[in-house]
C-alpha cells in the first residue's frame, strides 16, 4: 500500500495570498497539487526551521512533492483500494469457507495418520506436501497436496478433514504460508501485481518506493506552514470553519499527519519483499549475517540444509509404513513424529512436512503469525522418531525477527482483527488523501481547470553545501531503490529538455 502526500491546511500565513492569485508564480509555490501539497514560497520560509537553509530547500521539496504526488497518485490509489479489500478478506474468508473450516466439536480427535488416510482416500492424486493438524477445537485438519492436475503449480490443494469423524469436508486451492484460500488469494494477488505476474509487481514497488518520499515531504511542508500556530489543534485537527480549498487542505493535512507513520511503515515493509528493492534488502541482510535461519532436515549430520514449505513429498508415501513403490524404508509415522515435536514444546498450530528425499527428516514448524508469534521448528528422524535439530524463533538474528514482524504486521496477521482494522483505516485514509489532493489542485485552478504546476529552478535556491550531499544521497538511494531512482532520473531528463526548449523559444527564465 502507499499514500498520497500530506499537505498544508488553512492559511493565515503568507501563503494565503496564493489562494487569491491562483495563476501567479507565488501561488504555484503555495498551492496544493494532485499530491496535495502546498506551502509558502521560499521567501516565506526564511523564518521557518533552519532559516535560510530551509528557505532554499522548501521550493525543491515542494516541487518534488507536487510532481511525485501527481504522477504516483494513480498507483497509490490502486494500492489503497486493493489493500482495503485485502484487509477485509480475512473475515470474509471465514464466512465464505465456513463449511470447510469449522466442524462441530467432538469428544476425541482421531490420530493424525487416520485423518490423512481419509484425505488420501478422497483425493488420491498428487503428493502430500504438508499436513496441518486441527489447530483448535472445532477447526478442520488440512492435508496439502501438490502436483494435482488443474491446480496452479504455485498452489496446493487443501483437503479439509473433520478431526473427530475423519469425514472430508471439501477441498480448496491454498496459497502461501498463511494458508490463504481462493478468495483471499485472488485479492492478495490483485493487490500485489494486478494479476499481471512479475510485470505487474512493478506497480506496487513503484508505489512503495515513492510513498515515503511523498509522505515525509508532505509532513515537513505541513509543519512548516503551521509554524505560527503551535497549538495541537492547529497542527493535528482540521479547520471546520474554513471553506473552499482551505477546508480541503485542512482535512488533507491533518489526516495526513495522523497516518504518516503508518504510511512510512507500509512503504518500508512493502519494499522488503518487492522485486528489486527487496533483492537489495536480502543482499544486505546476507552481508550482515541477518538472514532467517532454517532447521536442518539432514538426518545424521551433514551440511545445514534449507527447508522450503510446500516442496514435494515422497511419491506414494502413506505416512507410516513401508513405501515399496518408491523403495523407501518404513518410518515411525505421523503420530510419533507429531508427539516428538510436542515434547519439544511445539504446540498448535503446526505444519508437518514429510521428508523430501531419502536421508532427510520430517520438518515440523509452528505457523502462528499472530502475537506472540510461534515460529519454532524441529526436524525428526523418520526411522527413529528422534528430534535431530531444533530452531527457536528466540534465536533468530535481530533483522530476521524485525522482517518477520514487519511482514506479518503489513499483511494483517500480527495482531489479528485489530491489525486488519488498522490496515483498513490506513487504506481508507490514503484514498481520502488522494481525492483531497486532486481536489485541491482542481480548486486552485480557474474556469474548471487544474492549477498551474510548480515552476522550475527550485534547486538554484539550495545552498551548494546542502545540494551536493543531497544529490549524492539521492543517487545512492536511487541505486538501491531503482523504481525511485529511474523515474526520478527520467523526470529530471524531461525537465531539463523542457527547460532548454523553453529557453530557446525565448520563454521567461525559470525562477
Amino acid at each position: 500500500m502507499s499514500a498520497e502526500p500530506l499537505a498544508p491546511a488553512t492559511g493565515d500565513s503568507p501563503d494565503d495570498a496564493a489562494d487569491r492569485q491562483p495563476h501567479s508564480p507565488a501561488e504555484a509555490e503555495s498551492g496544493g497539487a494532485g499530491a496535495g501539497s502546498t506551502s509558502g514560497g521560499a521567501g516565506s520560509g526564511g523564518s521557518g526551521p533552519g532559516g535560510s537553509v530551509w528557505a532554499g530547500l522548501r521550493p525543491l521539496v515542494l516541487r518534488l512533492h507536487f510532481y511525485a504526488g501527481v504522477l504516483v497518485a494513480p498507483f497509490l490509489l490502486v494500492a489503497a483500494v486493493t489493500g482495503l479489500l485485502y484487509a477485509g478478506s480475512f473475515q470474509a474468508e471465514k464466512l465464505v469457507y465456513a463449511h470447510e473450516l469449522r466442524v462441530p466439536v467432538g469428544d476425541r480427535e482421531l490420530p493424525i495418520s487416520q485423518q490423512v488416510a481419509a484425505a488420501r482416500k478422497a483425493h488420491p492424486e498428487g503428493e502430500i506436501s504438508a499436513v496441518r493438524p486441527s489447530p483448535e477445537d472445532g477447526a478442520t485438519t488440512r492435508v496439502l497436496l501438490s502436483g494435482v492436475r488443474g491446480v496452479d503449480p504455485d498452489h496446493t490443494l487443501a483437503v479439509f478433514v473433520d478431526p473427530y469423524t475423519g469425514k472430508v469436508r471439501g477441498a480448496l486451492e491454498q496459497y502461501g504460508s498463511t494458508g490463504a484460500l481462493p478468495l483471499r488469494t485472488w485479492i492478495d494477488e490483485f493487490h500485489r501485481d494486478l494479476h499481471l505476474g512479475q510485470t505487474g509487481r512493478l506497480y506496487s514497488e513503484l508505489a512503495a518506493s515513492w510513498l515515503w518520499v511523498i509522505a515525509l515531504g508532505g509532513v515537513v511542508l505541513w509543519l512548516s506552514r503551521r509554524r505560527k500556530k503551535r497549538t495541537l489543534r492547529a497542527v493535528a485537527l482540521p479547520d471546520r470553519a474554513a471553506t473552499g480549498r482551505k477546508r480541503t487542505m485542512s482535512f488533507h493535512g491533518a489526516v495526513g499527519l495522523w497516518v504518516a507513520l503508518g504510511l512510512l511503515f507500509l512503504s518500508a515493509t512493502g519494499l522488503t519483499w518487492s522485486t528489486y528493492a527487496g533483492a537489495n534488502v536480502e543482499d544486505l541482510r546476507t552481508a550482515l549475517g541477518q538472514t532467517t535461519p532454517t532447521v536442518s532436515a539432514t538426518v545424521g549430520g551433514g551440511e545445514h540444509a534449507g527447508h522450503h514449505t510446500g516442496s514435494g513429498s515422497m511419491p506414494g508415501m502413506d505416512m507410516g509404513g513401508t513405501d515399496e513403490a518408491a523403495g523407501h524404508s518404513a518410518d515411525v509415522g505421523l503420530d510419533t513424529v507429531l508427539a516428538a515435536a510436542r515434547a519439544k514444546d511445539l504446540d498448535n498450530p503446526v505444519e508437518i512436512v514429510p521428508p523430501a528425499e531419502p536421508g532427510s527428516a520430517y520438518v515440523l514448524s509452528q505457523i502462528q503469525r499472530s502475537w506472540p508469534e510461534k515460529q519454532d521448528s524441529v526436524a525428526v528422524d523418520p526411522a527413529t522418531g528422534e528430534v535431530t535439530d531444533v530452531q527457536r524463533f528466540a534465536d533468530y538474528p535481530v533483522l530476521a525477527k524485525l522482517t518477520r514482524w514487519g511482514i506479518d504486521l503489513h499483511t494483517g496477521n500480527l495482531f489479528g482483527l485489530v491489525n486488519q482494522i488498522a490496515l483498513a483505516a490506513l487504506a481508507l485514509a490514503l484514498i481520502l488523501l488522494i481525492v483531497w489532493g486532486y481536489r485541491m489542485w482542481w480548486q486552485r485552478g480557474r474556469a474548471s481547470a487544474f492549477g498551474r504546476p510548480i515552476p522550475r529552478g527550485a534547486w538554484r535556491r539550495v545552498p551548494l553545501y546542502i545540494l551536493v550531499p543531497l544529490a549524492a544521497a539521492t543517487a545512492v538511494i536511487g541505486y538501491y531503490l531503482p523504481l525511485l531512482g529511474i523515474p526520478l532520473a527520467t523526470f529530471l531528463a524531461v525537465d531539463i529538455v523542457a527547460g532548454e526548449i523553453a529557453r530557446r523559444r525565448g520563454a521567461t527564465p525559470a525562477i
